[in-house]
């Protein structure tokens, strides 16, 4: 007898309905073919126990089972719960009338019990999209699946209960999620804060800046100085995640399978990889290709502590994403997309000692250590970085201030306002949001200078030996300047305090 039953596949971050065929006919053997990885070829022993430990078996005959499409790569165990119930209908175990109806998919424990499977969110999307009545899967994942709105996810403990579901009409219980209100009730208070800064108010006054234009920044300075402290309240200020936003973020967190008894991630995420990452875990691929570390920074935040310490092919691999917001992944096999729309947060020392141009300290560094150090650092990779800043050591009597600074939500509010203008600004222009995201061609557009800014900005670029690259840089963070003072024309102030934020373009750093 020929079942058919459908599972998914997922690719990118996109899945693929799949068709999982199965023929039960005189004979004895085990066939399955369709690409199938090893996961999937072990399945029929955790199939053989647990159907034996729910009180059914495998029958003794010819099964022959067809994983379609069949030029597509199949992997990981999630097709157990598939196959089982594909094998149990066609040996007429179980009544199988509406079993085409749903789609189904969960990794079996020889006990019966079902383990989570990655991707639910993005295979709910498209059961959904194709008109499947429901989603059956391991009750873990079932929060994830059910943020898809009008579609029916039944969440299960154990194989038994689908069993009695579709032989005997015991109905599952339906996981049910309100998506708006999931989305707006898990918009808390972050974790940490900026009130818990002592000093260091010109550099809460950048991250302000790159906040509000979702500027790429680097911060320098020695070790001890609040780099990493000033990087992970970043998050806490940048503005509220859209529900669209929440969405694709999650789907790019289930693909990898970090949404278990979760909705919808309404917190921006903050990846911080250690500096021996590979290429493939910072951009994404592998065997079986998936999300790197920038995708998954994708709408938050994505900061590299010391720098320089990270090889610098990695650091490259990242140029083209940067650029283009999403990174594709080209091989032989298979070539997918991962959107990669995040904010770079950089920091490193001045030097190896890491005490370069402090007063206190003794040069520790020679001058081919020092250029070995900064030349790990690409002018490239520097020209996609907007605000350069330096974090000095806080001092003792501001350290001992009892008093807290001005609160993230203040600071967001500012920041709210700002990227509101941008919004306004770019509303006729398809996939730009933020001053940062502009071209030569929109600088030009949007940030005209007067007579006196102009002169300002040469006199500065022939003083401080700013480099080229920095012009349009400069032009930008102008532009998100004035957008926090609500505006419209960019002012020689706007430019001198822009002016301040190259630090690394000034002769004597990178040459």
């Amino acid at each position: 007898m020929l079942i058919k039953v459908y599972g998914s596949a997922v690719f990118g971050i996109d899945a693929t309905t799949v068709v999982v065929e199965v023929n039960v006919d005189k004979g004895v053997g085990y066939h399955l073919v369709g690409l199938p990885d090893n996961a999937i070829k072990e399945s029929n022993f955790r199939i053989a126990a647990a159907l034996q430990n729910i009180g059914y078996k495998i029958p003794g005959k010819k099964i022959t089972i067809n994983m379609a499409p069949a030029d597509l790569r199949k992997e990981g165990s999630a097709y157990d719960l598939t196959l089982a119930l594909g094998i149990l209908a066609a040996s007429n175990q179980i009544n199988s009338d509406e079993i085409e109806d749903y789609l189904i998919m969960g990794e079996l424990s020889l006990d019966g019990s079902l383990q989570p499977i990655k991707g639910a969110l993005p295979i709910a999307i498209k059961a959904k999209e194709e008109g499947f009545k429901g989603f059956i899967l391991p009750k873990e994942n079932a929060q994830e699946a059910a943020v898809v709105e009008d579609f029916k996810v039944y969440g299960v403990e154990n194989i038994k209960e689908v069993i009695d579901f579709f032989d005997s009409g015991k109905p599952l219980v339906e996981t049910q999620v309100d998506t708006q209100e999931e989305f707006n009730g898990h918009s808390g208070h972050p974790e940490f804060d900026f009130s818990d800064v002592r000093g260091q108010e010109s550099i809460k006054r950048c991250m302000e800046i790159a906040a509000a234009g979702g500027h790429n920044i680097i911060l320098i300075g020695p070790p001890g100085a609040g780099k990493t402290m000033l990087a992970k309240r970043l998050p806490s200020i940048l503005p509220p995640m859209t529900l669209h936003e929440a969405l694709e973020t999650t789907k790019i967190h289930s693909v990898v399978g970090k949404v278990k008894n979760k909705g919808l991630m309404s917190q921006r995420p903050f990846r911080n990889p250690h500096h021996t990452i590979s290429a493939a875990a910072l951009v994404g691929g592998g065997s079986y290709p998936q999300p790197g570390e920038i995708s998954l920074s994708h709408n938050g935040v994505l900061f590299l502590d010391e720098l320089p310490e990270f090889e610098r092919r990695v650091l490259e691999v990242m140029r083209q994403p940067m650029e283009d917001r999403e990174v594709t992944i080209a091989r032989a096999q298979y070539t997918v997309t991962y959107p990669s729309s995040f904010m770079l947060v950089a920091s490193m020392n001045p030097s190896p000692s890491g005490y370069f141009n402090d007063p206190d300290a003794p040069l520790t560094s020679s001058p081919a250590e020092m250029q070995r150090y900064l030349g790990k650092i690409s002018g490239p990779l520097l020209d996609r970085i907007d605000i350069h800043i330096e974090v000095t050591p806080v001092p003792f009597e501001k350290l001992s201030d009892e008093r807290k600074g001005e609160d993230s939500a203040l600071i967001r509010q500012r920041v709210i306002s700002a990227r509101k203008i941008q919004a306004d600004r770019f509303m006729e222009l398809e996939g730009l949001h933020y001053n940062a995201q502009m071209g030569t061609k929109l600088i030009r557009k949007f940030c005209p200078l007067d007579e006196d800014s102009k002169t300002l900005l040469k006199n500065a670029m022939q003083r401080l030996n700013l480099s080229a690259r920095a012009y349009d840089r400069i032009l930008k963070v102008s532009r998100t300047i004035a957008d926090l003072e609500n505006v419209a024309e960019i002012s020689t102030s706007h430019i001198s305090e822009a002016i301040q934020y190259r630090s690394l373009d000034r002769e004597g750093w990178l040459g």
